[in-house]
């Protein structure tokens, strides 16, 4: 029932009001329930993952570099606020076109829903069953919206006004603006009990966290040489030389972390080779596997920036995996992919040399962290993660650069991406205060399979001076340094770049991250008192 008398403008003001407060309690409807149903199918197959995973995949390089500058790890979260804004907008603006042409209004949710469904489906590894739940959640949000505005028609046509209440008419409907609230609040309480439930049930039924804590990680047949004992470096508040897992900066394209049963892990290696290859967790298991300290780096890490770490890693080496396979003459490259669809270009010769580049299961003494590939991910010493370290790794393939393209390469990043040689200074942070005297400058740098040879440290124009180098313990692992320097009162800069094994002075050209890493010498302001 529609009625279309013209109502004053405070009124109609009002009643646009209610009928986007209806808009977003159908909207929670919609999420809540699809969230509570989705309990029962994969975690992608929630709308909010579902469409916060989709707009990851169109996002531009410069939003997404733009994205990890501003709120570094925080990212996922960020986006997500983002989304409930949008959705919120959204829904008040179909609440508002539904109460004044429900059609439109239909129209709108059903336009929705069809983008919800579409990002479902389009999800790596979802079934087109997997759009059961947001094709009810859209229905249950169509009808609780359908109710709600029924309700504000009503009051269009029976204002609630005292004299109005003290009317004995007896078609009246019993429609208040006290009672528009109640359904409301019922409705909101429904969706807060319906989206709990649906998490917790979620997290009754999956039992990988529990698989993960029991699982035990065999002896390394080669196990990691001993770190010497002066790789940490003697600045105080400098950053750990081993990064603690918890730690560890976490890069990827994944809202919803995967939650892979070991035993329906598979890697499957195939393309251009002699012989199409699968293994198991199992086999992994039983394979004679290495350990080895490893430095990851992010490409999006800025100058200066934290999105690197340091580890021990198990795994088994992927030049094994490969000559099993048997690549054929003229493959250059191999296309790895994780579970959420995720690939990574990486070089063929690297994953076949002696640098180990391995598939790991272990991290700093323990199975990987769900949140950093559990069960298997790679790890490759040299190169950014974005083109070697797929986490939640289930295929590998045998092709070329001028065949295939990686998830990022396709957005405008390179192809191949060496990791570059930096000097980041950790102490003191940039404005701090600090007492004149001797103050303690220290830090970490990187140049993975090349080595750190040399650290200098510059303040204000001055001259370039040496830093004493910590203790190296491979040439595949980050290298600290410190520096003492004599303060004297005012501002002053400090900069510091690196050397590496090569002899390659970090170039000072400064460089955006895009599309293969950032590039230039960190420069601190601090001011001594």
């Amino acid at each position: 029932m529609q009625n279309n008398t013209r109502q004053p403008r405070k009124q109609r003001g009002g009643a646009n009001a209610l009928a986007a407060l209806a808009g977003v309690a159908a909207a929670g409807v919609v999420l809540s329930v699809a969230e509570l149903i989705g309990a029962f199918f994969t975690a992608r197959a929630t709308p909010l993952i579902a469409l916060g995973s989709t707009f990851i995949d169109f996002t531009p390089p410069w939003m997404k570099d733009f994205a990890i500058a501003t709120f570094g790890t925080n990212d996922k979260a960020a986006l997500f606020v983002g989304m409930g804004v949008t959705i919120l907008l959204l829904a008040c603006v179909l609440g508002v076109v539904a109460y004044r042409k429900w059609a439109l209004g239909v129209a709108g949710v059903l336009l929705m829903g069809g983008v919800i469904v579409a990002s479902v489906v389009t999800r790596a590894s979802v079934k087109p069953l997997d759009a059961v739940p947001s094709l009810i959640g859209t229905a249950a949000g169509l009808l609780v919206l359908r109710l709600l505005i029924t309700r504000l028609w009503r009051m269009r046509e029976w204002p609630d006004a005292a004299a109005d209440v003290a009317a004995k008419e007896p078609d009246r409907p019993a429609t208040s603006r006290r009672a528009f609230f109640a359904a409301t609040g019922i409705t909101a309480a429904a969706s807060a009990i319906a989206a709990t439930g649906g998490r917790l049930l979620s997290a009754a039924r999956s039992n990988v966290a529990q698989a993960r804590e029991s699982l035990q990680l065999p002896t390394p047949a080669k196990a990691a040489p001993p770190v010497p004992a002066g790789v940490q470096s003697k600045a105080p508040g400098v950053t750990p030389w081993l990064t603690p897992n918890k730690d560890f900066y976490r890069i990827d394209t994944a809202l919803s972390v995967p939650e892979i049963n070991v035993q329906d892990w598979e890697l499957r290696v195939h393309g251009l080779v002699e012989q199409e290859v699968r293994l198991t967790f199992q086999d992994l298991l039983d394979a004679e596997l290495i350990e080895s300290h490893v430095s990851l780096t992010c490409v999006s890490n800025p100058v200066g920036g934290n999105l690197a770490g340091n580890a021990k890693w198990l795994g088994l080496p992927i030049r094994e995996v490969l000559k099993m396979a048997r690549p054929k003459e003229g493959a250059d490259m191999v296309l790895s992919t994780s579970i959420d669809g995720f690939s990574a270009s990486t070089p063929l010769e690297v994953l076949t040399d002696d640098r180990d580049a391995i598939l790991a299961i272990g991290m700093n003494g323990e199975p990987l962290p769900l949140e950093h590939g559990y069960p298997v991910r790679m790890v490759v010493p040299g190169l950014y993660g974005f083109v070697s370290a797929t986490k939640w790794v289930v295929d590998l393939e045998v092709t070329r650069f001028a065949d295939s393209k990686a998830y990022w390469t396709q957005r405008g990043w390179s192809e191949r991406g060496p990791i570059k040689t930096m000097a980041r200074i950790e102490v003191p942070k940039s404005f701090a205060q600090v007492p004149a005297g001797r103050v303690a400058i220290g830090g970490t740098a990187w140049a993975q399979t090349r080595g750190i040879t040399k650290v200098e440290v510059q303040i204000d124009d001055g001259p370039w001076t040496e830093a004493t180098l910590s203790d190296e313990a491979s040439l595949i692992t980050w290298r600290q340094w410190s520096f003492d320097w004599e303060a004297t009162p005012g501002p002053h800069y400090i900069k510091a770049r690196a050397t590496d094994g090569t002899g390659e002075v970090q170039t000072d050209k400064r460089a955006d991250p895009v599309p293969d890493g950032a590039s230039g010498w960190q420069s601190v302001m601090v001011t001594v008192q």
